[in-house]
């Protein structure tokens, strides 16, 4: 049976949910995954965390909110913090990742990028950009940022400048949020404001898994926190690090298809 016009117009509206307007059939979706939990230790419940990653036993945190956002180092083998910078009240942070010798922090809607010292976390630059500034993480030869919407923007990793975009397809209405680039060329991403995490094809946009990381946090410990926000991959491991914003523990994970 062939569509007549106002099945085209339903099939239109229906395709956001993956299914045929006309032979019924629901398109398959990305592949739901599960968080197996390794352990868990101290966050401080005070970070409005924005950024998170491990790179050569440095675990780099940025945090945001005015007047209170910063960019924090700690060895993560044992906790102990070794670096601590506070930005100006005026600037609200968010991502921060390390690509070679820059440790780049982006922040809101200043529209500013921080160029910080690896080991002082000292400002020895800025770069403007246009737009919102969400997650950022550095892939090889590239800085993939978000900034609320579907689409991820790719970015020279000493200038930052925009060299190219990707928009996401494959899953309904994504807001990917902090970003963390895996060794195998995914993106992982906190899918704003859900307790989902996307795995994302970068060189296509095509959303590969879904991760369900709901209930990592007990309902006491929830009370007067946002949203999980913060992944980072754990160098030469299968497992990952995720926190959130005002969160008191950070998880050592892996995610399992289930």
């Amino acid at each position: 049976m062939k569509c007549n016009r106002s099945s085209l117009a339903v099939a239109a509206l229906v395709s956001l949910l993956g299914v045929g307007a006309c032979g019924g059939q629901e398109q398959p979706g990305p592949p739901r995954w599960r968080v197996e939990v390794i352990g868990s230790s101290p966050h401080d419940p005070r970070a409005f965390t924005q950024g998170l990653e491990v790179v050569d036993g440095v675990r780099y945190e940025s945090t945001g909110m005015w007047g209170v956002s910063s960019a924090r180092a700690a060895d993560q083998a044992t906790g102990v913090e070794t670096a601590r910078v506070d930005l100006p009240g005026n600037l609200f942070g968010e991502g921060m990742t390390k690509a070679g010798g820059i440790v780049w922090q982006i922040t809101w809607q200043d529209h500013v990028a921080i160029a910080r010292d690896p080991v002082t976390l000292a400002e020895t630059g800025r770069a403007e950009y246009e737009g919102e500034g969400w997650g950022v993480c550095a892939q090889p030869q590239r800085l993939v940022m978000s900034d609320g919407t579907p689409t991820l923007t790719f970015r020279d990793p000493v200038t930052f400048a925009k060299t190219g975009s990707v928009t996401l397809s494959g899953y309904p209405s994504p807001q990917p949020n902090e970003l963390d680039c895996a060794p195998d060329g995914t993106v992982y991403a906190n899918n704003y404001p859900s307790d989902e995490i996307l795995r994302i094809d970068p060189e296509t946009g095509r959303v590969l898994a879904v991760i369900e990381a709901g209930g990592l946090l007990t309902a006491g410990e929830r009370a007067g926190t946002d949203v999980l926000n913060g992944i980072a991959h754990l160098p030469g491991t299968d497992r990952f690090l995720l926190t959130g914003k005002y969160w008191p523990r950070m998880f050592e994970v892996r995610f399992v298809p289930k």
